[in-house]
């Protein structure tokens, strides 16, 4: 699909680009699709264990992906899925929590899901976003 236009940020976002093969945006006419974003450190792909650290870091690369882009972040965001190794109480309270921080003036739709395993051995959430950007279309 040579026509949509594909994003990957400096750090891990060109790595995995070059390692994996994949994105971590497109844009597709009004909508930036964002693939799962991990609590990775954006620079260097290390991840803190403390699963809030991990929601809080995942939270802020999906808004660098975002922008990186050409759109406005989480303000912008209606779809969220997330992915959870283990989907428990505490995963579920520092994501409400995040969404309450990054989107004090809306709510999306939202998916969560638990599973066995991500992308990589230290990853415990994975988070994807659909946004709408009609102005940068």
């Amino acid at each position: 699909m040579s026509h949509l236009q594909y994003y990957a940020y400096d750090g891990v976002g060109v790595r995995n680009r070059g390692l994996y093969g994949y994105n971590q945006a497109v844009r597709v006419g009004d909508r930036i699709e964002c693939s799962g974003q991990g609590g990775w450190d954006p620079s260097t792909g290390a991840y803190n264990t403390e699963i809030n650290a991990q929601i809080d870091q995942a939270f802020a690369n999906v808004d660098l992906a975002l922008k990186n882009a050409g759109g406005k972040g989480w303000s912008q965001v209606f779809r969220v899925n997330s992915y959870h190794v283990p989907l428990n109480n505490e995963a579920l309270a520092a994501m409400a929590r995040n969404f309450k921080k990054w989107m004090p003036d809306h709510q999306p739709i939202w998916t969560a899901i638990g599973a066995a395993r991500l992308g990589e051995d230290d990853m415990r959430v994975e988070i994807e976003v659909s946004a709408h950007d009609p102005e940068s279309a």
